[in-house]
């Protein structure tokens, strides 16, 4: 039996864990050796129950990195980060030079590219992108977000030592409910909501960043997971019919929202526990979003990021989660964000 090695960094994350789930649950599971990058060594021990390999260290251990890379055939990379990627790289060339194979990067870059900074006024857009549109994705310069990690690993890709694909999700959502969330070595919670939570509490108000009116397309995790995999199968059983490097984005959406959606819904639920004076959300102050959100996450919150995944869709990929998932999920979240932070409600 040919045994596939599969080095994944992040697979405790957020986005990783669930990936990492759908790993353990593939078919083809007792020919993979995966190995997972994480710092904990308890972390490690419980992911050695499921079948897994890990390497202790994090993403400041370059050497590490590409010595690592440099053993196994694929890389899924499901965090973002320039050093990072650059010693995965220097990794995966050396696999090439020994043995003449271009090895497979799953990279996670997300639609952030797209970002576009409104202060929540409006949701007016000049374009939507789509991952079809490789040349609009290409002419995004290197000092926007994400791009000073894509960029290298495309041409990479042309330079011929690696094949690699770049998943770029929207904002994510859901409540991983796998093997590793079960285990407790999977962060549970996505980025920005926390602080949102946090914020709206503390206030005893719900609210959003600047005019609540902005857009963004979101996805759930487990959507996002299971386009992970499309691609996974396709890159080892059929790589002359999927698209690669440059034409190598796929783009994770399956819904928009506005931000004042998403806090009415924190409003009601923070209602029914008595943990707000007003459940209608408004404006949180500049004062109140630099001191719970931080500047850069609330100018990001309050922009517009919507795109397209017309080629993911041509993949197969068939999302099954809607608005209406989205927002249970935040009230999911804000229950967990509650237990695991000890607030007291009625």
């Amino acid at each position: 039996m040919t045994v596939t090695k599969i080095f994944v960094t992040g697979g405790r994350g957020y986005i990783g864990g669930t990936v990492v789930d759908r790993l353990l649950e593939h078919p083809d599971f007792k020919s993979f050796e995966i190995t997972v990058l994480t710092q904990s060594m308890d972390a490690a021990e419980a992911l050695h129950k499921l079948g897994l390999k890990t390497i202790i260290g994090d993403y400041s251990k370059l050497d590490l990195l590409t010595k690592a890379t440099s053993e196994t055939d694929m890389s899924m990379q499901c965090a973002d980060n320039y050093p990072a990627a650059k010693a995965i790289l220097d990794g995966m060339k050396q696999r090439f030079e020994s043995t003449n194979t271009a090895p497979i990067l799953i990279h996670t870059s997300g639609t952030g590219f797209t970002l576009q900074m409104v202060n929540g006024m409006h949701s007016n857009l000049d374009k939507v992108v789509s991952d079809l549109d490789s040349d609009t994705i290409e002419a995004i310069p290197e000092d926007v977000w994400h791009r000073n990690v894509d960029i290298p690993i495309v041409k990479a890709d042309e330079e011929g030592y690696v094949r690699a694909y770049l998943v770029a999700p929207s904002l994510v959502f859901g409540v991983p409910s796998g093997k590793l969330a079960q285990l407790g070595v999977q962060y549970l919670k996505s980025g920005a909501n926390p602080s949102l939570f946090k914020a709206s509490i503390a206030r005893k108000r719900p609210g959003y960043v600047g005019g609540g009116e902005n857009v963004w397309s979101a996805v759930s995790v487990d959507d996002l997971a299971d386009l992970y995999m499309l691609i996974f199968n396709a890159a080892r059983t059929s790589p002359d019919k999927i698209g690669h490097g440059r034409d190598g984005f796929y783009i994770a959406e399956t819904c928009d929202y506005r931000p004042k959606e998403i806090m009415r819904t924190v409003g009601e639920v923070l209602a029914k526990l008595g943990l707000v004076e007003d459940a209608e959300p408004n404006s949180f102050t500049e004062s109140e979003v630099e001191e719970h959100i931080g500047s850069f996450l609330g100018s990001v919150i309050a922009g517009n990021c919507k795109a397209k995944g017309e080629r993911s869709r041509a993949l197969g990929w068939a999302p099954l989660h809607d608005k209406e998932a989205l927002l249970k999920s935040v009230a999911d979240e804000l229950h967990l964000y509650l237990k695991e932070n000890n607030i007291p409600h009625s």
